[in-house]
Parts: structure tokens; C-alpha cells; sequence
């Protein structure tokens, strides 16, 4: 015999759409099972009264062979040939008659009997159980959808006691009578092969029976077939019954496991959280929004696929696309007064998902592995080794080590590409100073128990450091694209605008802003941070790049929440890794330690997008260096043409003033000749050269007495 397909009593307490689905195919048999043995029985029973009919038949034959002598024809009413042959007959064929009478008996016993215990016991319990079992389903659900409705911040803890009192129950019970409806649906497998064979059994033997009487050669060549088949029938029945056996204390094993797992939310130093995880499945409420401010939840079967997350709902034989959650982010949200709840936003930042998980276990196991998946650390062979790799060093990030060459080297960025025009104004040479930078302690970078900032707080409300404070910056709309429709906006010159989706993950004051090492600890200590305290809420924004500064925008209110004056970007980096992550260091004007200025780094996730951010500045600084250039050319041109002007506006002065000293000569010259004597001619002349002289000025009197 083949072997029999059994549903697994183990993967009970899970209760997942692929066990329902399984679950699902059993009830599909069983029902096809009891339809056709209802046309089975009903065949056989008419076999048996066809039997029956025949036995009745053959001894009414009999006795009406009997009565035909006492028969009183017109014709050849004294045939005693005819006579002694029909009594002759008459007694075989009560012979035969009580052959059919002991073959109708066998037949109740050997074929109706089976059938009809397998029909009327074995079939009605499992419709029986099927009844008992979506009842207690129906009950679990309930339970579990009063439980999911607790509120964390009136908690009543009588209500409380009440409602997980409720769902242990139920959720015990469903267990209980779910073991035993797979437990019968198995069973099942086995009887209705027994079911149909020894009825056949039967009736065969009690025909061989019947034909023994005159047919020894049938018998001869049924019985070893039948025989076989007796044999079977027995090596079933034992197999059945070691079966049962095995179930049952699987049975009586996974209840005494079992009972802890039916608290709702079960205590975590029993059951660890599992922080390495790439796979997860289970039930989670979802929100669906029916309106603008209304929504439901629904509770759904959730798995995660490769780098997909799936959802499956009871009865559904396969599971449907929820999100692609590669470099996606999930993030801790409070939403409707419901606990245990996160959000879950796709790369792209169009597609987010609110989702309920039942317990706090589940509820962090959900977050690391969606963050686990994000990283597509599932790509790699061995996922789960990696992962416990890269949250060990995690946790091992908030100690600091004594120096950058001793940390992981797995946690080093690599720094972009900048422009060399661009970086010499802000840095200087770094060549020279990279290996000696490298070797410096940790001290020297950041300040021990230098506090770290989650979240973006508006210059409207605090002054940070370097943001430029103007009476139409701070809280002002932009415009992201340079389209303004009443004043002119101050990124409306620059030639370059570019956009992109970013979340803020902390920044943190630090001590120099000389080497690009800063960017990498201080990446670190934040990713380390955030992962020791669980912090998974992360601000989304719109960081517009321009020539002028980088800008953090609402993307909700186009509002300006933080303005990066481009001159004060100093340095700027990618993580080598995780291509999400970049950092920039903003030089400040808020004051100085050590007599060094200080400078605070900013780290952000962007969608996959860190390399672009990180060329976008360097373009931008490249940009403004060389418009900066052009600006220094063209003042230094004007001023050239200034001092031509001016040097043009002397030599036609100076002609004109050797113009009028030639004139006044010739004047002098001319009145000598008409007044010989020149005293009161000259002292006229004299007289008029001295008033051009005081018209003339200081400048054209000097001239005049260098000329004479």
C-alpha cells in the first residue's frame, strides 16, 4: 500500500493558512469521501436486498414447484414425469433457496455491516468535530480581536485579567479540538480504506461460500486472491492502529509543551527575542482606510518571502504581494490607542503599511527582521550568521575602541569623489594628514558623553548651530523646484536644484572637521546608539541641493526646517555597505572649544541614493568655486577699467592745460610787442594768469610752475 498523507498535528497551535489550506484539502476528501460512500452503501444495500429478493424469490420457486401437482390443468393434469422432475427441482431449488437465505445473513454481517458502522459512526464524528472546531476558531478569533482592542493608556487591569483569561481558553480549547479533528481526519485516511475493502471482503467470501456448494474450481481460483486481500485488510488495520497510538501522544506531548504559548503576550525572559531573523510569519492586524479619517483592522497571515512581504488569508491556497521591503524602513508608530504597532514604508517612500503585532516578542522580532531583509542580508549564505554578526558589533559599538585602525572594518564608509577646487577652500590638503589622522584617539574626533539628537528640531523654536537666522528663512514655504509665484526665492539664481527623499537619523557635535574619519565614528556611535535603545523613528524630509545651501523641507507643509549654508559643509561621505547612509559636517559660528571652532555632524538615510547626494554637493561646491572665481575675475576687470578711466580722465586734462599755457604765451607775447615798456600790461597779464591760476586748483598750479 502507498503511504497515507497526514496532516501535521504539530503545526496546530501555529494555526497557519498553509495548515487551513491543508486542512482545507482533508475536508475536501472527507466530503468526497462520504459522498461516494453513500452511493457505495446505497449500492450495496441494494445488492443485499436484491439478496434478500432472490432468497425470497428462489423458495417461492420452490413451493410453487411443490404445489404443481395439487395444480388442476384442462390439459395433461396427470403428468407424474413432469410431477416427480418438478419436485426434483423443487428440492434443489430449496436448497438453493436456503443457500440464499444463509448468503443474505452473511451478507448483513460481512458487507452491510462495515459499511454501515463507517458511514453512520466514523463519518457523522468528523462532521461532528468539523462543527466543534470552527466554533472553537470562531471563539479564538473573537477572543483575540477583544485582546487587540486593549487600550495601553486607560489600562484596567480586572478587564485585562478578564480578556487574557478569555483568550487562553479559547485559544486552549481551539488547540485541544484542533489536534483531535486532524487526529480523526487522519484516521480517516485509513478507514475508509478498510471501509470499502472488507465490505468487498465480505460479500466475496460469503459468495465463495455460496458457490462452494457446486462450484469447487471458483473457489480454487478466488482463493488465493481473496486471501490477499484478507492479508492487506489485516497489515492496514495494524498500521492504523500503531498510528493512532503515535497520535495520541504527540497529542498528550504538545499539550503539556504547549500550555505556556496560549498567553497572548508571553513573558520575554522565557522566550528571547530573536534579533538575527531574515524569515518571519505570523498574524498581524493590519489598518485598511475605509475613509479620510476612518479605518479598520483586519487580521491577516503575514510572511516574509525573499525581499517581499506577503499576506494570506484564510481559505487563500497561496499568499498575496504586501510590499517589496528591500531598503525599505520600519519605524515604531503609537496609532489609535493600539500597542505593539509599526510602520513599514517602501525604498521609494509611495507605499507604507501600519501593522499590529499580537505580543512584544513578535513585535520586536518584526522590526529587526524587516530590518534584517532591508539590509538584504537574506542574499548572503549564511543570512542568519551574518546578521547576529552585524547586530553583535552593533552592540559592541557603544564601547569605543582606542583607535579607527582596531574597529570593524565592515563599518567604514568610503568617501565620494569631490572636486579638488571645491575641497581646498574648505579642507585643505588631506593626502598629508590621512594617516596621521587615522592613528589619532577617538578623543580628538568626538567628546566623550557628547549628546546625540534624533530628531530635527526647527530653527523657529531653538537656535542651532550654524543656520543663518533671517526673517524670511526660518518657517518660510519653498518651493522645491524654483517655482515661486510672489516674492523672488534665494535659490531662484542657482543653476542647480536637486531633490531627494532623505530620513534623519541623529547628528552630534565633533571636535575637527579635517578628516573624513569624523563621518565614519560618527555613523557609527548613531547606528549603535539606535540600536541599543531600540529608537526606530526616523524623520522623513526633502533635502533640496543647491549652489547656495542645503535645504531640509517638509515634504508635507514645503516648509524649511533646517538651511546648511553650502560654504559650511566642510566634508561629506557614503558607507561603503549600506549605500543608504551618508553624513556631512557643518563648520559652525556658535562658538569655540579648545581653541578650535566647532563643527557638527549630520548623519541621513536616503532610498539607495547616497552616492548621487554626496556627487550632488560636490557639484554644487565645484559650482559655486568656480561661480566664485568668475565673480573675483569680473570685479577685478571692473576695477582695470576703472583705473583706465581714470588714467584716460588725467592725460585729456593734462592736454588741455598745455593748451592753455601755449594760448596765455602767445598772449603775453603778443601784448610785449604792442606796450615796450610792459609794466602795466604785465601786471594785467600777471593779473589773469593768476585768476586761471586759482580756477585751476592745487593740481593745475603745480603743473604750471613744474611747465615754467
Amino acid at each position: 500500500m502507498p503511504g497515507i498523507d497526514k496532516l501535521p498535528i504539530e503545526e496546530t497551535l501555529e494555526d497557519s493558512p498553509q495548515t487551513r489550506s491543508l486542512l482545507g484539502v482533508f475536508e475536501e476528501d472527507a466530503a468526497a469521501i462520504s459522498n461516494y460512500i453513500n452511493q457505495l452503501f446505497q449500492a450495496m444495500h441494494r445488492v443485499y436486498d436484491a439478496q434478500n429478493e432472490l432468497s425470497a424469490a428462489t423458495h417461492l420457486t420452490s413451493k410453487l414447484l411443490k404445489e404443481y401437482e395439487k395444480q388442476h390443468f384442462p390439459l395433461g393434469g396427470d403428468d407424474e414425469v413432469m410431477t416427480s422432475t418438478l419436485q426434483q427441482f423443487s428440492k434443489v431449488i430449496d436448497e438453493l433457496s436456503s443457500c440464499h437465505a444463509v448468503l443474505s445473513t452473511q451478507l448483513a454481517d460481512a458487507m452491510m455491516f462495515p459499511i454501515t458502522q463507517f458511514k453512520e459512526r466514523d463519518l457523522k464524528e468528523i462532521l461532528t468535530l468539523k462543527e466543534v472546531f470552527q466554533i472553537a476558531s470562531n471563539d479564538h478569533d473573537a477572543a483575540i480581536t477583544r485582546y487587540s482592542r486593549l487600550s495601553k493608556r486607560r489600562e484596567n487591569e480586572k478587564i485585562k485579567a478578564e480578556v487574557t483569561e478569555d483568550v487562553y481558553t479559547s485559544r486552549k480549547k481551539q488547540h485541544q479540538t484542533m489536534m483531535h479533528y486532524f487526529c480523526a481526519l487522519n484516521t480517516l485516511q485509513y478507514k475508509k480504506k478498510i471501509a470499502m475493502l472488507e465490505p468487498l471482503l465480505g460479500y466475496m467470501q460469503a459468495q465463495i461460500s455460496f458457490f462452494k456448494m457446486g462450484s469447487e474450481n471458483l473457489t480454487e481460483q478466488l482463493e488465493e486472491f481473496l486471501t490477499n486481500i484478507g492479508t492487506s485488510v489485516q497489515n492496514v488495520r495494524r498500521e492504523m492502529e500503531c498510528e493512532i497510538e503515535n497520535m495520541q501522544q504527540t497529542i498528550e506531548d504538545l499539550e503539556v509543551a504547549s500550555d505556556p504559548l496560549y498567553l497572548p503576550d508571553p513573558d520575554t525572559t522565557k522566550f528571547p527575542v530573536h534579533r538575527n531573523l531574515t524569515r518571519k510569519a505570523g498574524y498581524l492586524n493590519a489598518r485598511n482606510k475605509t475613509g479620510l479619517v476612518s479605518s479598520i483592522w483586519e487580521r491577516q497571515f503575514y510572511f516574509t518571502q525573499g525581499g517581499n512581504l506577503m499576506s494570506q488569508a484564510r481559505g487563500d491556497v497561496a499568499g498575496g504581494l504586501v510590499m517589496d521591503i528591500d531598503n525599505c524602513s520600519v519605524m515604531a508608530v503609537d496609532c489609535e490607542d493600539r500597542r505593539y504597532c509599526f510602520q513599514i514604508t517602501s525604498f521609494d517612500g509611495k507605499k507604507s503599511s501600519i501593522l499590529q503585532a499580537e505580543s512584544k516578542k513578535d513585535y520586536e522580532e518584526w522590526i529587526c527582521t524587516i530590518n534584517n531583509i532591508s539590509k538584504q542580508i537574506y542574499l548572503s549564505e549564511n543570512p542568519e550568521e551574518i546578521a547576529a554578526r552585524v547586530n553583535q558589533s552593533a552592540l559592541e559599538a557603544v564601547t569605543p575602541s582606542p583607535s579607527f585602525q582596531q574597529r570593524h572594518e565592515s563599518m567604514r564608509p568610503i568617501v565620494q569623489s569631490r572636486p579638488t577646487a571645491a575641497r581646498t577652500s574648505s579642507t585643505g590638503s588631506l593626502g598629508s594628514e590621512s594617516a596621521t589622522l587615522s592613528a589619532l584617539p577617538l578623543d580628538s574626533f568626538v567628546a566623550p558623553d557628547t549628546p546625540i539628537q534624533f530628531d530635527i528640531i526647527s530653527p523657529v523654536s531653538e537656535d542651532l548651530p550654524g543656520q543663518a537666522k533671517s526673517s524670511g528663512q526660518a518657517g518660510r514655504r519653498t518651493n522645491p523646484f524654483g517655482e515661486s509665484g510672489g516674492s523672488k526665492s534665494e535659490t531662484e539664481d542657482s543653476i542647480l536644484h536637486q531633490l531627494f527623499i532623505v530620513r534623519f537619523l541623529g547628528s552630534m557635535a565633533v571636535k575637527s572637521d579635517e578628516s573624513p574619519d569624523i563621518v565614519y565614528e560618527t555613523m557609527r556611535q548613531i547606528l549603535a546608539a539606535r540600536a541599543i535603545h531600540n529608537i526606530f523613528r526616523m524623520t522623513e524630509s526633502h533635502l533640496l541641493v543647491t549652489c547656495d545651501c542645503l535645504k531640509l523641507i517638509d515634504p508635507q507643509t514645503q516648509v524649511t526646517r533646517l538651511r546648511f549654508p553650502l560654504p559650511n559643509v566642510v566634508l561629506y561621505a557614503t558607507h561603503q555597505e549600506n549605500k543608504r547612509l551618508f553624513g556631512f559636517v557643518l563648520k559652525t559660528s556658535g562658538g569655540r572649544v579648545d581653541n578650535r571652532q566647532t563643527s557638527v555632524c549630520y548623519i541621513f538615510e536616503s532610498n539607495n541614493e547616497g552616492e548621487k547626494i554626496c556627487d550632488s554637493v560636490g557639484l554644487a561646491k565645484q559650482i559655486a568655486f568656480h561661480a566664485e572665481l568668475d565673480r573675483k575675475a569680473s570685479e577685478k576687470a571692473k576695477e582695470i577699467e576703472r583705473v583706465k578711466e581714470k588714467q584716460q580722465k588725467e592725460l585729456s586734462k593734462q592736454k588741455q592745460i598745455e593748451k592753455d599755457l601755449e594760448e596765455q604765451s602767445r598772449l603775453i607775447a603778443a601784448s610785449s610787442r604792442s606796450n615796450p615798456s610792459g609794466g602795466e600790461g604785465q601786471f594785467v597779464v600777471l593779473s589773469s594768469s593768476q585768476s586761471e591760476d586759482s580756477d585751476l586748483g592745487e593740481d593745475g598750479k603745480k603743473k604750471r610752475e613744474s611747465e615754467t
